[in-house]
């Protein structure tokens, strides 16, 4: 079991990659950049990349492992018995990066016996900064560059954001769902809710976000009735979890889990 002192130690470093990924996202989100296609036919650009090198460059003094949607080629025998290992999502929402919408996120997650213990979440065109520490709790940041600016370490870091989940009102029920993955068993799902709740209030969010919106309590429930990969949610899932809330199979209700042979996830449920 990791010591506290050495989490922080450890999330303050996921701090600093996931604000160099950003910056360096920003520089090609201002260019006339290209796009390519992976093998499942999901868009690639250079961010994508280069967020990448980035993180890997500054987590590889933590002498942890490190799994990467940008680097997913390695083999399950390899990284089966990792008890502590990084899992990354250098662009998550390039679908909303190429549209150019600014819903997109750099997602660093901290995995311990196949949990998240610590998550990241940064938002470059809105410098906006989420993260969850096992029991310590979850915050969000704003104008995260001029803060960190000031700063050496987690704990003085900390003292300038403000705790999730915020207080915020709402007479309806609040679902946030994916802006660009719709499916039936979600509609489904939905109307269920419409049952139980009666009127719904709806927001529609790109990336990773749609976790934050449920960890700030902007939203009650976050449903996920189509693919997404591991390292789509375990940064989210940290700060989730962190806030008060959870994450969990749709079928089963167990906490959602990572480093699986198939680093597809199953349909899961977000509430807060």
């Amino acid at each position: 079991m990791i010591s506290k002192k050495d989490l922080y130690k450890l999330m303050w470093n996921a701090i600093q990659a996931s604000l160099k990924a950003g910056e360096a996202i920003l520089r090609v989100y201002e260019t006339d950049f290209s796009v390519s296609n992976k093998a499942d036919n999901s868009p690639l650009t250079r961010a994508d990349m280069e967020a990448h090198s980035l993180i890997t460059d500054v987590l590889k003094d933590t002498e942890i492992p490190l799994l990467s949607e940008e680097g997913k080629d390695i083999e399950y025998l390899e990284r089966k018995d990792w008890k502590l290992f990084w899992l990354v999502d250098p662009l998550d929402g390039t679908k909303e990066f190429v549209k150019r919408n600014g819903e997109f996120t750099v997602n660093i997650a901290l995995i311990e016996d196949g949990f998240p213990l610590g998550g990241v979440i940064y938002v470059p065109v809105t410098d906006e900064l989420y993260i969850g520490i096992g029991d310590s709790g979850a915050w969000k940041f704003t104008a995260v560059k001029h803060i960190i600016a000031k700063k050496s370490s987690l704990d003085s870091f900390l003292a300038n954001g403000s705790k999730l989940p915020e207080s915020i009102l709402s007479e309806q029920y609040i679902v946030v769902c994916s802006r660009s993955h719709m499916s039936n068993e979600t509609e489904s799902f939905i109307a269920e809710l419409k049952e139980t709740h009666g009127e719904l209030d709806f927001i529609s969010k790109g990336s990773s976000l749609k976790l934050c919106m449920v960890a700030e309590g902007r939203a009650d429930i976050y449903p996920r009735f189509a693919p997404t990969m591991e390292w789509d949610t375990a940064a989210g899932q940290a700060i989730v979890e962190a806030a008060g809330g959870t994450v969990v199979e749709a079928d089963n209700g167990d906490r959602l889990r990572y480093n699986k042979e198939d680093l597809l996830n199953p349909w899961f449920i977000v509430k807060s």
